[in-house]
C-alpha cells in the first residue's frame, strides 16, 4: 500500500490579519498590553492538531501622522517579518474635517484599501490553491461579499473567521464556515520576547509604552 494513503493530511491553512481591526479591538477591550503580538505564534496557537500554518498575511497601512507612533510601527512591522509574515499595505489617507459650529479645520487619518486587499489575497489565494482553510482574522462586514464567493467558487475550501476581542460580527460569522473570538489568554500566550533578532542579526527591543 501507498505509504500516501495510510495516513490523511494535514488541513493546510493560511491566514489573513486586518491589522488596524486587531489592533483597536484589543484597545476597546483593554488589552493594550499585547501589542507586542507575535501573528506568526498567534496563528499556530488557534490551529488544531489536524492542521498546519501554510502562511500568515498582514495587512495595514503606514501611519503618517505621528513620528512616534511611526516609529513603533516600523519597529513592529520588521519584528513580524524576522517570523516570515507577508506585509501587504493599504494607504493611510489624510482627510479634512470642518467643525460646522466654530468653522475649525482639523486633519483626519483614515486607513484605505485594506478590505480590498484580503478580499483579493484570498480569491488569489484559493483561485492557486494555496490553502484548505483560510482563517480571517478580521470582524469587517466588507469582507461578507469575498467569503460568500469563496465558498461558492470553492465548495471544498472552507473561510473560518477569528474574530479580534470587541470586533465579533454577525453578518460575517453567518456567512464564515466557522468563527471564534480571540481571548485574551491567546494574546498573552502569544507575545514577542522583549528583543527579537532580525534576519541581519540586529535587535529589535519592545516599543517603549507597550508594557
Amino acid at each position: 500500500m501507498n505509504k500516501e494513503n495510510t495516513h490523511h493530511a494535514k488541513e493546510r491553512v493560511q491566514v489573513y490579519v486586518d491589522g488596524f481591526n486587531l489592533y483597536f479591538g484589543m484597545l476597546e477591550a483593554g488589552f493594550e498590553y499585547c501589542k507586542w503580538l507575535n501573528l506568526k505564534l498567534l496563528a499556530t496557537n488557534l490551529l488544531k492538531p489536524n492542521q498546519e500554518l501554510v502562511c500568515v498575511k498582514y495587512f495595514t497601512s503606514r501611519v503618517s501622522d505621528n513620528p512616534d507612533k511611526q516609529k513603533r510601527q516600523t519597529t513592529y512591522i520588521e519584528a513580524l517579518e524576522s517570523e516570515g509574515v507577508h506585509i501587504l499595505y493599504g494607504h493611510y489617507q489624510r482627510s479634512a474635517i470642518e467643525c460646522k459650529r466654530c468653522g475649525n479645520i482639523w486633519a483626519s487619518y483614515n486607513e484605505k484599501m485594506t478590505d480590498v486587499n484580503i478580499a483579493t489575497q484570498m480569491l488569489i489565494g484559493a483561485y492557486q490553491n494555496q490553502y484548505d482553510m483560510a482563517m480571517l482574522i478580521s470582524g469587517d462586514s466588507d469582507l461578507v461579499p469575498p467569503i460568500r464567493q469563496i465558498h461558492e467558487l470553492f465548495p471544498s475550501k472552507r473561510l473560518f473567521v477569528a474574530f479580534p476581542p470587541k470586533r465579533h460580527n454577525q453578518s460575517v460569522a453567518l456567512v464564515a464556515k466557522g468563527s471564534m473570538t480571540i481571548g485574551r489568554k491567546k494574546l498573552v500566550e502569544s507575545q514577542f520576547s522583549e528583543s527579537v533578532k532580525k534576519r541581519d542579526g540586529f535587535l529589535l527591543q519592545k516599543p517603549t509604552g507597550w508594557q
